[in-house]
Parts: structure tokens; sequence; C-alpha cells
């Protein structure tokens, strides 16, 4: 109900109710687990120990891929996300898309890993363009960005272990 006036005078509008509100879009957010695996009960503590765990994931890719692994607040392993899949030499990783199955997870902290399927861990610009990003933003959500790994069949490098982000 609005209220007019003009002249002295007050005149009620009726606006019009809105109907069925219940026709709005409502969305339910859920994590949903793919396996029943259960996750190690040790805290990850070190890269050396983060890349023993994630290297098994990118056994035998032909291409990038780029996941993220939830920590709950004593750094154990919540759960992993693939975040996108890539080409050989890339992939497109948006941080609202790294961000959410972390927030989902309810992750107090977390670590990234992505293959170069090349065999070299030398990170690009990208790369550490990236890192910076998803830095700040880890930042302002609260949830705290251990590591980035870069990973291979037999080597690693991590930018945590290289004073980052600009390692």
């Amino acid at each position: 109900m609005a209220i007019h006036s003009s002249q002295n005078r007050v005149h009620l509008l009726r606006l019009p109710k809105p109907s069925h509100l219940s026709a709005l879009p409502r969305f339910r957010v859920t994590l949903v687990r793919e396996n029943r695996a259960v996750p190690p009960s040790a805290p990850l503590t070190t890269s050396a120990t983060a890349a023993a765990i994630l290297r098994p994931l990118f056994a035998g890719l032909d291409r990038e891929q780029f996941l993220v692994c939830g920590l709950d607040a004593k750094h154990r392993i919540i759960g992993v996300n693939i975040v996108a899949i890539g080409s050989l030499s890339m992939a497109i990783v948006h941080p609202r898309e790294v961000f959410k199955p972390l927030i989902l997870m309810n992750a107090a902290a977390w670590i990234c890993a992505h293959n170069h399927p090349s065999g070299d861990v030398a990170p690009s610009q990208e790369d550490r363009v990236l890192t910076s990003r998803l830095k700040q933003g880890a930042d302002l959500l609260g949830i705290r960005l251990l590591d980035h790994l870069i990973l291979t069949d037999e080597h690693c490098y991590s930018f945590a272990d290289q004073g980052w982000p600009d390692a």
C-alpha cells in the first residue's frame, strides 16, 4: 500500500501483491561425496607429504588438471575437488570455482595442486599470477592457503617452500 497526496488530500493506492512467492527459484547447496574413501588422519605438515598424497591423483594424465584439497583446522584432509581440466599445457582456473568446494567443505585451510604433463615443474608466469590471486582471495575469505604444488611423476615444486608468491 502506498500513500499518494495531491491538493491536501491523501489517497491510498493498493499495490499489487506479489503472486506466487513459492514460484521464485530456490536452491539448496550441498556437497556430494563421490566415494567412500577414508582420508588420512595424519595432518599435512610438509609439502613432501602433501605431494606424496596428491601425486597419485595425477598419475597417467596427458593434460593439466587443477585440484584443491580442503583441510580442517588441524590440517587433516577433508576432501579433494578437481576444479579444472585443461590441455597439454594449461588449465583455466577461476577463483570462484576454486573457493566454492572449499566453502562447502567448511575448510579451514587448503592446498592446491596441478600437474605439468611436460615433466618440467618450473612454474609459468600464469602459475605465479594465479597463486597470488588465490592467496589474496583465501586471505579475504579466511581460508588459509598453505601451499600450491606443481607435480610431475617424479618432482614437485612448492610455492610455500620457495617463499611465495613470487618464488
